[in-house]
């Protein structure tokens, strides 16, 4: 099974977009989405390094969620 975690780009230069989530940044690169129309401010998801698809705020918020309830139970 692969996760893929959902970031927000925050800077992009050439290949390269700076991510953020969570308050955590890494670099992705972006090389598997070069057709892609992508733009700081757009939420990717990221898997080992790399930008995968762009997804939806909504899409995003409910991964969050997820993700936070799973590693967060009883809160």
């Amino acid at each position: 099974m692969c996760l893929a975690v959902p970031m927000r780009i925050t800077a992009i230069d050439g290949y390269t977009a700076t991510c953020e989530a969570g308050g955590v940044l890494r670099d992705a690169n972006l090389f598997m989405m070069e057709d892609d129309d992508l733009a700081v401010g757009d939420i990717v998801l990221i898997h080992v390094g790399y930008a995968l698809k762009k997804v939806s705020e909504e899409e995003a918020r409910l991964s969050w969620e997820t993700f936070g309830t799973l590693l967060h139970p009883d809160a």
